[in-house]
């Protein structure tokens, strides 16, 4: 091999260091990475460039440049090229971009945990002396896209419980910032434990939404329903009946109080409302909730008609728990289950505040949802599923 070319570049090095000393160490490296490069075509090809052997299989075919941000900083390589039969990579430059790829992976993660991309940036800066943009830290966590597609269209099972529920973000479409529907479905397992199933994030939370996304659970083999457990969503009604037709429904009875406020005359009369109200939810049995229910709506069919109507129809929606086993009653009257999800979600969203796209903002709910089903999964039994 040609020992005057690797000798020139060593000598390069050394000029370097001494004028610039640690500040020379991103130019130095680059040139003792190419001389690595070179060297390694050589020995592939079984001869230096323009040598004369029997023994050589191809001929060098110059170089191509490649940037790539490393620890030392940006690295400025010239990668070696060749022609001929023989197939060359520098295997030192695969090493190098699998630490590149690392860096990466580490800057994505750092945004999925909820840290902004401007400390992103000054963190790698301090660590690498590179600056990186939010679009870097975007790229970069677009790398863990696969792996999150994955986990959304993992197989399923049968499901005993089903509670799902939506949220807004904020996303910029076409110069104007619109809210995004995230839909969510978490669920309770065979062994007891619960779980998240699904995420979906769309413009719309149109009936058209809600079905797709419950078909998505079919096509993914989720079966076994026994109850459905929500509010009553735009559109979710329709989309229920379409996909799940013979399953029972249970309306989350938090909402269902909160919506019985709108429908109250007086100020004075909110306090009775609540207790009657909460009276009917927490009767023994369903025959009593249905006498107490019976009797509030005659209560106030003169002092508040519209109130008395609304509790007719809507407050049954709200009972379908009683069919189910009496110890798992507290656990299916409303949608609570997904309330963590919904604090743990907005903590790492409001960092975003406004997400470019709506791959972006399922790219960070998919992460975070991933880390709770996992610590769901390995925590305490959630609901004894024994037959009583």
């Amino acid at each position: 091999m040609n020992d005057r070319t690797t000798d020139n570049a060593q000598a390069e090095v050394m000029e370097l260091i001494i004028e610039h000393g640690l500040g020379g160490m991103e130019a130095a490296f680059s040139i003792l990475f190419n001389e690595a490069m070179k060297i390694e075509r050589s020995r592939v090809l079984q001869a230096d460039p323009y040598q004369r052997t029997d023994q050589r299989l191809g001929y060098a075919n110059g170089y191509k440049p490649k940037h790539i941000k490393s620890r030392l900083g940006r690295l400025d390589l010239q990668v070696p090229q060749v022609r001929g039969e023989v197939d060359f990579y520098p295997s030192a430059l695969e090493k190098g971009e699998r630490s590149e790829r690392a860096l990466k992976l580490a800057m994505a993660e750092m945004y999925i945990k909820g840290i902004s991309t401007r400390k992103v940036s000054r963190v790698l800066e301090k660590l690498c002396g590179l600056q990186f943009s939010s679009a870097d830290v975007s790229r970069a966590s677009q790398s863990l896209d696969q792996e999150l597609e994955r986990w959304r269209n993992r197989p399923l099972g049968q499901v005993e419980y089903l509670v799902i529920d939506a949220r807004y973000e904020h996303v910029r479409i076409d110069g104007q910032v619109r809210s995004c529907a995230v839909l969510l479905a978490t669920g309770v397992l065979l062994n007891g434990k619960r779980t998240v199933l699904a995420v979906s994030a769309s413009l719309s939370e149109a009936e058209v939404h809600w079905r797709n996304f419950l078909l998505s659970l079919q096509k993914r083999g989720l079966h076994g329903l026994k109850l459905i457990i929500s509010d009553s969503h735009p559109g979710l009604k329709l989309a229920r009946k379409t996909v799940f037709p013979s399953v029972p429904w249970q309306r989350c009875q938090v909402h269902l109080q909160r919506n019985a406020a709108a429908y109250v005359p007086k100020m004075h009369m909110r306090g009775q409302v609540v207790t009657d109200i909460r009276d009917i939810f927490n009767a023994p049995s369903r025959s009593e909730a249905d006498r107490l229910l019976e009797k509030a709506v005659t209560f106030y069919s003169d002092k508040a008609s519209k109130l008395s109507e609304w509790m007719e129809m809507n407050i049954p929606e709200g009972l379908s728990f009683y069919a189910m086993p009496r110890s798992h009653w507290r656990r299916l009257r409303t949608s609570n289950m997904v309330e963590r999800l919904n604090r743990e979600i907005k903590r790492r969203t409001r960092v975003s505040s406004i997400f470019p796209h709506e791959t972006s903002l399922l790219r960070l709910v998919t992460a975070v949802l991933m880390e709770v089903a996992e610590e769901w999964e390995t925590d305490k039994t959630y609901l004894k599923l024994k037959k009583e």
